[in-house]
């Protein structure tokens, strides 16, 4: 017999008589199939990935480059208007360094076109470089953003905010510790160190310009340290057990710098500029902890650093009144807030 009327006569017909009554073979069910959540996530990062070929790179690279070009020039018209009360805030510094030194507060202008470089093109430039830094790095960061997976371009705002607030409260270090500290030091070496007749300090705006713009700049581009570090730790660079070991190397790189980036030879503005750094290290590497915490599912212990916040300020406080009651110590407005009787 054929082994297709074999396999028909075996399969009762419902049709046929007594067909109802045999009994039926029933599969087993089938269990559905797996899901494939990493797949399924893989491909929306994918679709949210923008393709581009390389004419399309350049032609996004030079619309946000054209873009940034815009908000630094109307940055810059804007503070040409305030040029006068930029330059009194930049020279304001050096006014109080020859006060202090009993010299006549003044910068001398040695060529004619060095007041009108100074005070109404380098100067607005400088202070638009510092206003426009938001609006600048955000060109950045939508240029790079269509190469990123979704969850990378959820850290545009984290980033702006970061890189752009610590290159201003770099500047704003370096204008009112740092550069005021060396400032006076170096003006008070001829006053204070020499032998024989004074020297009598005349600082050209030019001289005087020029150490600004390399301290400001300095000091605002190594406050991006903690920036750098957490970046290198998201591209597994480097991890935060790997920089914590290898951290007196750190330290010692970081020394140097700032042996380079300071005006003067003397130890305190090496400390100035050093301490902030190597605090700005250790951020970095805190950052970038927080990183690998965040990879592994797990979370930081944050009630911990705040009761020992509070513990401090429990302390501090406690010690102030000590000092005023016991002391006769008295509260002033302005730093250091305690002075002696």
């Amino acid at each position: 017999m054929p082994q297709d009327e074999q396999e028909n006569q075996s399969v009762p017909a419902l049709n046929q008589p007594g067909g109802l009554e045999q009994p039926l073979v029933t599969l087993p069910p089938q269990a559905p199939p797996p899901p494939e959540p990493e797949a399924e996530e893989e491909d929306e990062d994918e679709e949210g990935m923008l393709r581009m070929s390389f004419l399309d790179h350049l032609e996004e690279l030079r619309s946000r480059i054209i873009k940034a070009v815009v908000g630094l020039v109307v940055t810059y018209a804007g503070c040409l208007l305030f040029a006068g009360k930029l330059w009194e805030i930049v020279s304001e510094p050096a006014a109080s360094a020859l006060r202090t030194i009993g010299a006549e507060p003044d910068l001398a202008q040695l060529e004619p076109m060095d007041g009108f470089l100074i005070v109404y093109f380098k100067l607005p430039l400088l202070a638009a470089l510092f206003i426009a830094s938001p609006w600048i790095l955000w060109q950045v960061w939508a240029f790079v953003a269509p190469g990123l997976y979704k969850k990378e371009r959820k850290m545009a705002g984290p980033f702006v905010l970061s890189t752009a607030g610590l290159f201003i409260l770099g500047g704003c270090f370096a204008y009112f510790v740092a550069f005021r500290f060396g400032l006076a030091f170096l003006l008070g070496i001829g006053m204070n160190f020499t032998t024989g007749a004074k020297i009598k300090p005349v600082v050209s705006i030019v001289s005087y310009f020029d150490l600004f713009v390399n301290v400001m700049l300095g000091i605002g581009v190594t406050f991006e340290l903690p920036v750098l570090i957490f970046f290198l730790t998201m591209l597994r660079v480097v991890t935060p057990g790997f920089l914590i070991e290898h951290s007196r190397y750190a330290i010692l790189a970081i020394t140097v710098l700032a042996a380079f980036i300071t005006p003067t030879p003397d130890i305190v503005n090496l400390l100035i500029f050093a301490v902030p750094m190597i605090l700005l290290y250790f951020i970095g590497v805190f950052a970038g902890y927080l990183l690998v915490l965040s990879r592994e599912g797990r979370r930081f212990p944050w009630h911990i650093p705040l009761i020992l916040l509070a513990v401090l300020m429990v302390l501090g406080v406690t010690v102030g009144f000590v000092l005023v009651d016991q002391f006769g110590w008295r509260l002033v407005s302005g730093y250091p807030w305690l002075v002696r009787p």
